[in-house]
């Protein structure tokens, strides 16, 4: 697929790991259409897209409201006249173990809560359903052509203190292997699925943690860094360029050597 005949909508476009994809595909030429929760957020990210010559335009989305992708969706046909790209970037981490014990006495002082393992599943994994869905049910029916992604995570693996968080991303891992063997037997051909599971990325938030803990992070990554994340948006412009990528999960982790290790307190 050409970039600069691209209509893509990205969900939680406005901050994070979603601003620095809807920009770089923007610079390339790309459509865009940002869903986000903050309007103010996703007012500027427009701005900034326009400033730079690009072509954007957003609408508040909460991922986890039928109605809402829907409008979404709706929104960036009336914009652009069609969807090829979907990058669900929308996400949210409640980190914590699922028992935690008093040091002193061994008994159990805390809990992870149902709500806080309920809230992570409802934005990362449904919300993630809900925009794909609503997504290439307009693909389908309009025979437009494009990629459909999910955002996984090297987390998928299983990351202590992130029982909620790394259930998410190992699900959302599996997805282009399932949808593509079903669109594969109903005859949907022009729509491929994919999976980016980025390892440590340089947003704001990552910056701004513990800076000790950060370093021993970095201890373990065989190229010394964080990643950028204008990285990993250049690494989804490759994939909606080249067609032999399809049905599978490609991690992007910086040479990332560890198994799980906790970074949770």
């Amino acid at each position: 697929m050409k970039l600069d005949e691209v209509v893509a909508v990205i969900t939680g476009g406005a901050s994070g790991i979603g601003e620095a994809v809807s920009k770089y595909l923007a610079s390339l030429g790309a459509k865009i259409v940002i869903g986000d929760i903050v309007q103010e957020s996703i007012e500027k990210a427009v701005k900034d897209i326009e400033t730079a010559g690009g072509s954007a335009a957003g609408l508040k989305t909460d991922v986890t409201k039928d109605a809402e992708v829907a409008a979404l969706m709706d929104f960036a046909i009336s914009k652009f006249g069609a969807i090829n790209v979907v990058v669900p970037c929308a996400g949210i981490i409640r980190d914590g173990v699922m028992i935690n014990t008093d040091r002193e006495t061994g008994k159990v002082k805390r809990v992870m809560e149902t709500d806080q393992f309920r809230s992570v599943v409802e934005v990362n994994l449904i919300g993630s359903f809900i925009t794909l869905r609503e997504a290439a049910r307009r693909m389908v029916d309009n025979k437009w052509t494009g990629v459909l992604f999910t955002i996984s995570s090297i987390n998928k693996l299983g990351q202590v203190g992130q029982m909620n968080y790394a259930s998410t991303k190992a699900a959302v891992a599996i997805w282009p292997k399932i949808l593509v063997g079903e669109f594969q037997m109903k005859g949907i051909k022009g729509i491929r699925v994919m999976s980016i599971a980025p390892g440590y990325v340089g947003t704001p938030m990552v910056k701004g943690m513990n800076q000790d803990a950060l370093a021993d992070i970095l201890k373990d990554v065989h190229i010394g860094r964080l990643i950028e994340p204008e990285e990993i948006a250049h690494a989804i412009s490759m994939i909606i360029e080249n067609e032999a990528f399809d049905g599978t999960c490609l991690e992007i982790t910086a040479g990332l050597t560890y198994g799980s290790k906790s970074i949770a307190k």
